[in-house]
């Protein structure tokens, strides 16, 4: 089934300006090749090119191009000199006339000339089908490769490349990345009529070209729902992290009217991670991709709608109503909410380190670029489980990866299975007591300075990846004095709000606060965002089930 899917979207490309002869060579080839491959003419080498630039977007493959030699302005040479620039892997040929031979010999050094056909080719039987039987077979047989229908043309060390690349592998969106610097991403710019000078290019399935795309435009140009289809829900769930999924699982397969509302990409902090061994029920692990887009496909089975760019701004409270703000000044309401906002990774404070994010200096798994460290030496940047489970992955195919721990050993924050196996790694290796002073580089990262906490020893060592994971900051400033928080930006829910024995602030319900709910009834809270939370991925899909438990409770009683 692929192989004639491949085949029925691949073309055989005809150019001749005589309108008659034209058609008379798409008639013969759609009469021989109409059922597997599809046929394109044109009438001069302009639109031919035109053409083929939109077939280049559109991520379509080209087998053979028929081009006249004797056509005004463009003639077939000069033509197939430049669709050999957007097709380099497309078979050619050169109709001519007895008289063009000589000039058709002379174009098989100078454009690659696979054949030339003298017209008139009747019967074609004898005289054309056989040379495109030959030359399909061959072009089956090369090294072409079909291209996915999504293309980012970007450069290597930028940080906005990076971003797009780490947003289309973490939302599932299959793509291909082509560096500027190569000739095909060259094609592709010159195809989308672009220069170059501002990059990520996107070029989406439906061959829509997006310059420097934000994730909100990205999101909807691929596919990704970024719309609502109603004002008003039973539950909307902030964040699509572990907890955010098991509370959209839960809640729409209870009848709950949900929608998960997600910023960037679900799966949170669990979703770039390498490999989860110690999730109850997969013995031999799962990677985080897998967990999250199981997740996502099971809440989409029971009908939550999952939105994927919205970054939510405000929570207000207007009667029995919930209302969410957006980024764009949008806004839905549910009876009830659940935050499970998670947490992310804080930024090295060290001197170079913000010029070089995305050039070198990476926050979280950053899996799209794991294949680049090959054969390289990589430094990890924290002890907890996301930085070892990082270092195993990395260590497949690193040629060293180096531990920078700023505590004495790892006990004190990594599970002890995974302490074992990089104490196995030959490969992987712990400085205790070492943090990062500055890191140094021009357009990419060169080098690192670090610094020996207790000696205050500095040593400087080269460096082109550093992978980084320390602290967990939890995404809550955007809820401002909406419900309490404690003195790191954690929500307060439950027992904690009530350890004087009295009920919050402004609290006007006779009942004291559920387990999970925050100073606001009918908004809970889920996962890492929690204060006191246990920032485990089995413990985070739990307190969305249990939350949702919860709503049930407050609805009810409402």
């Amino acid at each position: 089934m692929a192989q004639a899917a491949e085949a029925a979207r691949t073309v055989i490309l005809t150019v001749d300006d005589d309108p008659g002869v034209s058609r008379a060579v798409a008639r013969d080839l759609r009469r021989r090749y109409g059922e597997s491959y599809r046929v394109v003419r044109a009438e001069s080498g302009e639109s031919a090119l035109d053409a083929l630039r939109e077939l280049k977007l559109r991520g379509d493959l080209v087998a053979v191009i028929l081009a006249d030699y004797r056509m005004p302005q463009m003639n077939g040479i000069e033509f197939l000199e430049q669709a050999l620039d957007v097709y380099p892997g497309a078979r050619r040929v050169l109709l001519t006339a007895y008289a063009d031979t000589s000039a058709a010999i002379d174009a098989i050094n100078v454009v690659d000339l696979d054949h030339y056909l003298l017209k008139p080719w009747d019967p074609p039987e004898e005289k054309l089908y056989p040379v495109l039987d030959d030359l399909l077979d061959a072009w089956r047989t090369s090294a072409y490769k079909p291209v996915p229908s999504t293309k980012v043309v970007g450069h290597r060390w930028s940080a906005r490349s990076s971003d797009v690349r780490e947003f289309l592998a973490r939302n599932q969106v299959p793509y291909r990345w082509y560096s500027v610097e190569e000739p095909e991403g060259q094609r592709l710019l010159a195809a989308a009529g672009q220069d170059g000078q501002r990059l990520p290019l996107v070029i989406t399935p439906d061959c829509t070209v997006l310059v420097e795309p934000e994730a909100p435009e990205l999101a909807a140009r691929v596919g990704l729902a970024t719309t609502p289809t109603a004002d008003f829900y039973d539950l909307i769930v902030i964040g699509g992290g572990p907890a955010g999924l098991g509370a959209a699982v839960y809640g729409a397969s209870e009848g709950l009217r949900t929608v998960l509302v997600e910023r960037s990409a679900t799966g949170g902090q669990a979703g770039q991670s390498s490999r989860i061994e110690n999730y109850l029920g997969f013995p031999d692990g799962v990677s985080g991709a897998q967990l999250t887009d199981r997740a996502r496909r099971q809440a989409a089975k029971f009908g939550a709608e999952i939105l994927t760019a919205r970054e939510v701004t405000a929570l207000e409270v207007n009667g029995a109503a919930r209302v969410v703000r957006f980024a764009d000044g949008s806004a839905i309401a549910a009876h009830s909410i659940i935050l499970a906002t998670g947490v992310q990774y804080r930024q090295l404070e060290a001197e170079g380190c913000t010029d070089l994010t995305g050039c070198g200096v990476f926050y979280g798994s950053a899996l799209t670029e794991a294949s680049s460290c090959q054969g390289q030496d990589v430094y990890i940047v924290g002890g907890a489980n996301s930085a070892g489970q990082a270092a195993m992955y990395l260590s497949r195919g690193a040629k060293s990866v180096t531990l920078l721990v700023r505590g004495a050993d790892l006990s004190a924050s990594m599970s002890y299975y995974l302490i074992q196996q990089i104490g196995e790694a030959p490969n992987i290796s712990v400085r205790s007591h070492t943090v990062v002073d500055a890191a140094h580089g021009g357009d990419r990262l060169e080098s690192l300075t670090l610094r020996h906490t207790v000696t205050g020893e500095l040593e400087q060592v080269d460096a082109q990846w550093v992978f980084v994971f320390i602290g967990a900051a939890p995404l809550t400033d955007w809820l401002g004095d909406t419900v309490l928080r404690d003195g790191r930006g954690f929500i307060l829910a439950g027992p904690d709000l009530t350890a004087d024995g009295r009920p919050p602030a402004g609290w006007e319900l006779d009942r004291p606060p559920y387990h999970l709910e925050t100073s606001i009834p009918g908004v809970f809270v889920a996962g890492d965002a929690r204060a006191e939370s246990a920032k485990r991925v089995a413990s985070a899909v739990g307190e969305g089930a249990m939350a949702v438990m919860l709503v049930h409770r407050y609805l009810e009683q409402s």
